[in-house]
């Protein structure tokens, strides 16, 4: 089998690879280790199709491989040197663009399967760096590579996610904006229930009356808890707002911010609604005691529908931090 050159058709590989067939890539390459290097009618091989279309597995399946089998993706010269001239990493298509160009550029597949500005961004920054770290250790010199537009690597990043940075730094600002002022209405309130001590303090001590019941206790706790918490939510969003937006920030330093601000506020609401029903358990406490229970479990369960609300968008972006490598956000189905 000889390797398929630059057609109108594509080879069953680069098919594969295309769509993210990582079975069958392995399968062909395994009995015609030659379709390594088949290309298509725009000089692009199974390398640049697969970080082209995010095709994360078929990209690690290809590093996998590399590592332990060079002499299949290139030629040894006699003192057994790998030859990065002919390696498949270092190819480029008839437009000259390497595999970090493909990388850089914004894909309109959405393979993702995000929504929201900032995440999408955050996904597209670290597909490209990952791109870029192995592409580091096996051809150093992509990196000043420019295509035939004289555009590198990291210049057409910029300009090819330039939209998309204008709209995550607006999603971020409205978001920010937002919470920040529910964090600032929970940090008036709890800061005007935490001086109202229940049942009063004892004019000779000075101690509150009902120091000593455990209600009393949870109460105080939780509206300590609340303010902290509250307090953080509005540090947290504010040093978002005051943020420069650049891009390297959405991959780490922005997201980590909107994680803490979140949590922290959903625990300031959490908190807040344990220190109400506490504070209120000592007016209801001996006729209304078991009549109350409905309304506490009510606010539970709003409590509870804005966590559900908000967690999914809490789990996609820790979920973005801390992966290194991208994920797909489509599965395939079966017919």
């Amino acid at each position: 089998m000889t390797p398929v050159e630059a057609t109108d058709q594509a080879s069953p590989v680069l098919v594969a690879a295309k769509n993210g067939i990582t079975e069958m890539v392995k399968k062909i390459l395994k009995n015609y280790p030659v379709a390594i290097m088949d290309k298509d009618e725009k000089n692009k091989n199974i390398i640049l199709l697969a970080v082209e279309f995010r095709q994360v597995h078929v990209y690690k399946y290809m590093l996998q491989n590399f590592s332990t089998q060079k002499s299949v993706f290139g030629k040894v010269d006699a003192d057994g040197n790998f030859s990065t001239q002919k390696s498949v990493f270092g190819k480029v298509d008839k437009d000259g663009n390497s595999a970090l160009h493909l990388a850089a550029m914004l894909s309109d597949s959405r393979p993702w399967g995000i929504s929201g500005a900032a995440l999408k961004l955050q996904w597209e920054s670290k597909w490209y760096q990952y791109v870029c770290s192995s592409s580091s250790k096996i051809h150093e010199e992509l990196f000043s590579r420019s295509n035939k537009n004289g555009k590198k690597p990291e210049e057409l990043f910029i300009e090819e996610h330039a939209s998309l940075l204008k709209e995550g730094s607006r999603w971020l600002t409205n978001i920010s904006q937002s919470c920040s002022g529910l964090a600032a209405i929970v940090a008036t309130v709890v800061f005007a229930s935490a001086i109202t001590v229940p049942g009063g303090v004892d004019q000779q001590s000075g101690f509150p009356v009902l120091g000593t019941s455990p209600v009393f206790q949870l109460f105080a706790i939780s509206s300590l808890v609340a303010l902290c918490f509250s307090v953080t939510s509005i540090v947290m969003f504010f040093t978002i707002l005051t943020s420069g937006y650049e891009i390297s920030d959405f991959s780490w330093g922005l997201p980590v911010k909107l994680i803490l601000g979140l949590t922290s506020l959903f625990m300031s609401f959490a908190s807040i609604l344990v220190s109400f029903c506490a504070g209120n358990f000592f007016i209801v406490e001996n006729k209304l005691k078991f009549a109350v229970y409905r309304i506490y479990a009510v606010l539970c369960f709003m409590v509870t529908f804005f966590a559900v609300k908000y967690f999914p968008l809490t789990f996609f972006v820790i979920k973005a931090t801390i992966k290194k490598v991208p994920e797909r956000g489509e599965k395939m189905r079966v017919y």
